[in-house]
């Protein structure tokens, strides 16, 4: 089986395993998340593929990856949002992103730093946290 076939096989069944139809826009979507080396932001399906894709189903198709705990947001500083793909701990409506993300100051590339942990948090009695999100802004390796 080529390299193509295996990504295609490993999306549909991601897909499946989520109980959502495969279909064409969401099984490229999930080719760009796959093939990227950071996070992607929604003008990038257009630029990545050189195709246009319907914003809304695009919109859509996120939300639904999202909601199943496929992807997850990534905070910036700016409007965008950005998405990257999830670990297996992710589920449905529950994520488990507690991971540092880095934002390159020089190719705005976002990557998830999967192995720099969150630090600890110690919140003033009465308050409870939901959600930490770390982002480190710098130069990438790449850049540097």
């Amino acid at each position: 089986m080529s390299a193509k076939q295996q990504l295609t096989e490993r999306i549909g069944q991601l897909l499946r395993d989520s109980k959502l139809s495969v279909t064409e826009t969401r099984t490229k979507i999930l080719e760009l998340f796959m093939k990227s080396n950071g996070a992607l932001e929604h003008a990038d399906f257009d630029k990545l593929t050189g195709k246009s894709f319907d914003r809304v189903t695009v919109y859509r198709t996120l939300q639904t990856f999202l909601d199943k705990g496929i992807i997850h947001k990534i905070p910036t500083t700016d409007t965008s949002i950005r998405y990257a793909l999830c670990k297996s701990e992710c589920s449905e409506h529950h994520h488990h992103d507690h991971h540092v993300h880095f934002k390159c100051e020089e190719c705005g590339n976002t990557v998830c730093l999967e192995e720099t942990d969150v630090p600890a948090i110690h919140l003033p009695k009465g308050y409870a946290a939901h959600n930490i999100e770390v982002v480190v802004s710098g130069v990438c390796k790449s850049c540097k």
